[in-house]
């Protein structure tokens, strides 16, 4: 029975170390390990919603594809299939479709199909949904707090730093710098792609420590 993994964290559950992807792959390893299976491929979405669709979601759709008769996709925990239960329910019938099944490291109803079994999951995946919800309206209510007060409430661009009132936006020379570089070889006619190597190949990354992505060159030179 070959199991194939699929992570995924959202951009909230990135500072959460419990549902870092490296939590999530420890959490599937030891389920393999502990039930004699070998992991056939891993496949992962960083920085998605549990909301989304299956169709904005990359590694699911490489892991669902990868998946064949009998085998497992398998997750440390159910939410991280999604925190919408309609999302999830047409998750599990593409992998059904497929001839597969869905496994949760941690259980969660996951064992069988049985009443009971299912009952237990459709009570995970509702909880799932009612945490999203709770998350979405304590975000906005501290987003509108900040409003309230004068704050910034919206992100900062690249090229830019917060100013020390807290309110505006001043240029940022380091990476106003690498803007006109993108800029400069965009008017030389490379390519997106192009651009983001050449960035990363004399170490100019972004924010986040990583090399550039195309998007973000489309929009530093748009």
């Amino acid at each position: 029975m070959p199991v194939i993994n699929y992570l995924r964290c959202s951009t909230e559950d990135q500072a959460d170390s419990k549902n870092g992807l490296h939590a999530q792959a420890d959490a599937c390893s030891k389920w393999a390990t502990a039930h004699g299976e070998s992991v056939r491929g891993t496949f992962s979405d960083e920085g998605i919603s549990g909301a989304a669709g299956i169709e904005k979601r990359p590694g699911l759709m490489a892991a669902i594809n990868a998946l064949e008769s009998g085998d497992v996709l398998l997750v440390a925990k159910r939410d991280r299939l999604g925190r919408d239960p309609l999302v999830v329910a047409m998750i599990e019938a593409t992998v059904a479709r497929r001839k597969a099944r869905i496994v949760s490291s941690a259980g969660e109803g996951t064992e069988g199909d049985d009443p009971s079994q299912v009952l237990m999951r459709r009570m995970v995946d509702a909880f799932s949904e009612y945490e999203r919800l709770i998350i979405k309206a304590r975000t906005k209510a501290a987003l509108g707090a900040k409003k309230a007060r004068g704050e910034r409430t919206g992100g900062i661009p690249f090229g830019f730093s917060l100013a020390n009132d807290g309110k505006n936006l001043i240029e940022n020379p380091a990476e106003q710098g690498i803007i006109n570089e993108a800029r400069t070889m965009k008017a030389a006619g490379l390519s997106l792609r192009g651009i983001a190597q050449t960035l990363a190949d004399h170490g100019f990354n972004a924010r986040n420590g990583k090399p550039f992505q195309a998007v973000q060159i489309q929009r530093m030179v748009a």
